[in-house]
């Protein structure tokens, strides 16, 4: 079957120049301009908190090994939700909007692109809360079973979001360096790292790329989104406002992204969520064109 995708006269207005890309390609970042109107970020709003109240459209036939899925019981911690785009319809409505995947097939300068994995994320105004600081990483590491390193984020708060509130905070052009070593214990999540070998992995990375860490705290404006190269560091710092930081990551995955085996020094290969989830492909690996879990946003024939 093949989609069909179109965007309206104002919405082409929105794609990113040819400046923009170039920005992107030299920086491993891009902020957008205003790609959902104020009442699709109120019912992004209306919908986390339906969510958080325990509304499910669909429910995961299964939880995958390293699945992130806050409730109640968690306490006033920061929050992440995988499968959103999965799970909650009204969520997924705008998730799914075709102009997010044609700014990021622009940026990826490819002519399809399929969401990957969507993590609904609340960060608590709560001083001092360690759970807010997220640490160095970069996402490939984690998709080391996918194949392409065309994949990026497209980071989108609810609201204005502002350093204050813990924003997004890019390390401008790491994207570009050459990764020191091979210590493939980088395919953990960040949350079972310890933080201060993640500081040290990115000054040595820098280093040894001759580079200068240059992190940026992106200040991004209501309905606008930040999307970062699947290859930059970045983090975020502690909410010190007075209300709660409210986001979405949506990891996209361009349309030549395929499962591959990618052997660890342990013995074992590196895996995704999406492995325990997805169906299987001719020849039985994993399907990351699955459309129940990886729907396509946007193809451009």
């Amino acid at each position: 079957m093949t989609l069909e995708f179109k965007l309206s006269e104002e919405e082409i207005e929105l794609l990113p120049t040819d400046e923009d890309v170039a920005f992107y390609n030299e920086h491993g970042w891009y902020l957008s301009k205003k790609l959902l109107t104020d009442d699709e970020t109120d019912e992004l709003v209306n919908a986390s908190e339906r969510y958080y109240a325990g509304e499910r459209d669909r429910t995961l036939p299964t939880a995958p090994p390293k699945l992130a899925y806050w409730d109640p019981t968690k306490g006033n911690v920061q929050r992440h939700n995988d499968y959103v785009h999965y799970e909650h319809d009204g969520l997924a409505k705008i998730l799914r909007k075709p102009l997010i995947g044609a700014v990021a097939a622009r940026l990826a300068q490819t002519h399809e692109i399929r969401i990957f994995q969507s993590t609904l994320i609340y960060k608590p105004p709560v001083e001092g809360e360690p759970s807010n600081i997220v640490p160095w990483h970069f996402d490939k590491h984690y998709w080391s079973s996918s194949n392409s390193d065309k994949m990026l984020t497209a980071f989108i708060p609810f609201h204005d979001c502002p350093p204050e509130m813990g924003t997004i905070t890019m390390v401008d052009g790491s994207h570009r360096w050459k990764e020191i070593g091979s210590d493939d214990t980088v395919v953990r999540h960040f949350a079972d790292r310890d933080r201060s070998q993640l500081d040290q992995m990115l000054a040595e990375n820098a280093s040894y790329n001759g580079a200068e860490v240059v992190k940026l705290p992106i200040t991004i404006p209501r309905g606008h989104m930040n999307f970062h190269h699947c290859r930059t560091y970045h983090g975020s710092g502690a909410n010190v406002s007075d209300r709660p930081r409210r986001a979405i990551s949506l990891h996209l995955q361009d349309g030549d992204n395929r499962y591959r085996e990618f052997p660890l020094s342990d013995g074992t290969t590196a895996a995704y969520n999406h492995d325990a989830l997805v169906r299987r492909t001719s020849d039985g690996r994993p399907d990351y064109a699955d459309p129940e879990y990886c729907p396509t946003l946007w193809a451009d024939r």
